[in-house]
């Protein structure tokens, strides 16, 4: 009989085989096990209701806006919240909440916790608006509370009944300052050059001077001052009028950096009074009798819409244009979704008219052009109003320019009607930095007049500047004939300049400022309606596809989000690098606060 000792130990090979068989057996059994928990988790958060309504009992509650999320135009479901590894409020739920919360009796006030807010200006102004339509119908208070007030959620807090600070905290009160990042210095080193080429007259189209100076020209300097001093004096009269106070008063306040101190906000009426959060929830409870704080997103999805059958669709455009369709998680204003959806739209007869939202810098032409064309086509079938948030510019201009009407924010940035295209060649980098060589056999003249790694030729860059000539010629005439001008009129106040919402009126880009209530209101008199209930699109990708999606996707986004937060702009620089020649859209690099 064989005993433990007159057993042969495995040769190498045998024994290497063996553990390679156990590795790949575990890795495969470990990842489908992984696949299956992450099916049954979110199996899991749609069946506990996803985004379905959930139930608010008992009365005396304040509604709890918490502004320390990314706040996005519409709310993520949870499966997309946790497959991005980010959490993100929707504007559209806060507006729903305050609204709903005007005419129930339940609800006895709204606070705002107002710490790292992540909003633009027009979104703020947005909220804001809905705030003072809210204490205006039924006197009721809005309480606002920060451990640090940023500008812009500031601006939103100073509309309230009460501004309390943390007794450490400061109100960072300082006027807008623009900061553009050039990189020229960095590619000049490393051999990189662009080749930035716009039509003749689009000396305010500044987005790819980024890569082509190391500082701002005369023209972009001129639209960055025009534009944030528009939207200064629109803030700074928001708050002069929120806390009784002059306009002088606010500009001295942020002249001396008073909000930095916060006995100093609070002595020159700033702040109503400083306190703990803690301390404010008791006094909230004292004072107002709340007995808890509802969260504002959770209470809109607490109330079911009426069952009316008439519908205005509210199609989302959000990020940047670009071509294709979403099949995972990006934020991006896909050219095919929204074409499909504005198809969709218009073909629902129930849909009586639509709204469309866009928050976009702009992006691809080509992804413009298709949905501008989509914009027309609904047109014919039922009105089409554009809702203008934070950022409607460029192509993002462009969409909006044929609609039925187009409403925008004082502090919405639009316009920047122009195109560019801006061409890399790396061949100094390869050649004198890291000794690679690259030789080339053409079968025609131009065969190779477009690579990266060459100037590019003299009939490439005719044919490319030709390009971008026509394609300007042809946005001004989409414009003249969407807002009713003629093409010299849209050439003037074009050239790729930057407007305010409140500028963009008086150009006649723009037809009235408001927000998306407005929108509405519109939509339903050229429809001819009174009664209505609003429906979402895109409409959201089935379960399935997404979960495969994001199965390459998940790491490289949790990896972007890190690096982002340690590198300025990291996000749109890797935009930059897959997005189409010919784009339509502001600067990449611009930081406003």
């Amino acid at each position: 009989m064989n005993t433990i000792q007159d057993r042969k130990p495995m040769g190498f090979g045998k024994t290497m085989l063996a553990s390679a068989t156990g590795f790949v057996v575990a890795f495969v059994v470990l990842h489908v096990l992984g696949f299956f928990l992450m099916i049954g988790l979110v199996a899991a958060l749609v069946a506990s209701g996803g985004n379905s309504a959930t139930v608010v009992a008992g009365d005396h509650i304040f509604l709890g806006i918490d502004l320390s999320h990314r706040i996005t135009e519409r709310t993520p479901d949870k499966v997309t919240a946790l497959l991005n590894d980010s959490r993100a409020t929707g504007l559209a739920d806060l507006l729903r909440a305050i609204e709903h919360a005007k005419d129930d009796k339940r609800v006895d006030g709204i606070y705002l916790k107002c710490d790292a807010s992540g909003m633009d200006w027009a979104q703020c102004e947005e909220l804001r608006d809905a705030l003072e339509r809210y204490r205006s119908a039924t006197g009721k208070p809005v309480m606002a509370y920060a451990t640090q007030y940023s500008q812009s959620a500031y601006y939103l807090a100073s509309t309230g009944d009460c501004v309390a600070l943390h007794p450490s905290g400061i109100v960072d009160l300082r006027g807008i300052s623009a900061e553009v990042i050039f990189y020229k210095d960095l590619l000049d080193k490393l051999g990189v050059r662009f080749d930035l080429i716009r039509p003749k007259s689009n000396d305010y189209k500044s987005a790819g001077e980024t890569y082509t100076r190391s500082n701002m020209s005369e023209a972009n300097r001129e639209q960055i001052r025009s534009y944030i001093g528009s939207i200064w004096t629109h803030v700074a009269e928001g708050i002069a009028e929120g806390r009784r106070m002059s306009i002088d008063s606010v500009n001295l306040m942020a002249d001396k950096l008073t909000g930095y101190l916060a006995a100093d906000a609070c002595s020159s009426r700033m702040v109503d009074t400083l306190m703990f959060e803690r301390d404010i929830r008791t006094w909230l409870k004292e004072e107002h009798g709340c007995r808890r704080l509802v969260d504002a997103v959770k209470y809109a999805r607490s109330f079911a819409d009426e069952k009316i059958e008439d519908k205005i669709a509210v199609i989302y455009a959000e990020g940047n244009v670009v071509d294709g369709s979403n099949e995972g998680y990006a934020t991006a204003v896909y050219a095919d979704d929204i074409v499909e959806a504005l198809a969709d739209a218009a073909q629902d007869k129930k849909v009586k008219a639509i709204v469309l939202r866009i928050n976009s810098p702009g992006g691809s032409a080509t992804a413009s052009e298709s949905m501008t064309h989509a914009v027309t086509e609904a047109k014919r079938i039922k009105p089409v109003v554009v809702s203008m948030s934070g950022l409607a510019a460029s192509a993002g201009y462009e969409i909006a320019a044929g609609a039925t009407a187009i409403v925008a924010h004082p502090t919405t940035l639009t316009g920047s009607i122009g195109v560019f295209a801006a061409i890399p060649e790396a061949g100094a980098l390869l050649k004198g930095k890291l000794g690679i060589g690259i030789d080339t056999v053409n079968t025609n003249r131009n065969a190779g007049g477009l690579s990266l790694t060459r100037p590019l030729s003299a009939t490439a860059r005719n044919a490319m500047q030709r390009q971008v000539e026509d394609f300007y010629t042809l946005f001004c005439q989409r414009v003249a004939e969407g807002r009713g001008m003629t093409a010299a009129d849209v050439d003037r106040i074009g050239r790729g300049r930057v407007w305010t919402g409140l500028q963009a009126v008086e150009h006649g880009l723009v037809d009235t400022l408001g927000g998306m209530q407005l929108a509405l209101r519109i939509a339903a008199e050229e429809a001819g309606i009174e009664r209505y209930r609003t429906v979402d699109y895109p409409k959201e990708k089935d379960l399935v596809t997404r979960l495969l999606k994001v199965a390459d996707e998940k790491e490289d986004i949790v990896l972007r989000s890190r690096i982002e937060a340690v590198v300025p702009y990291y996000n749109e620089l890797i935009h930059w690098t897959t997005m189409a020649p010919i784009q339509a859209r502001m600067p990449y690099c611009l930081m406003m606060e």
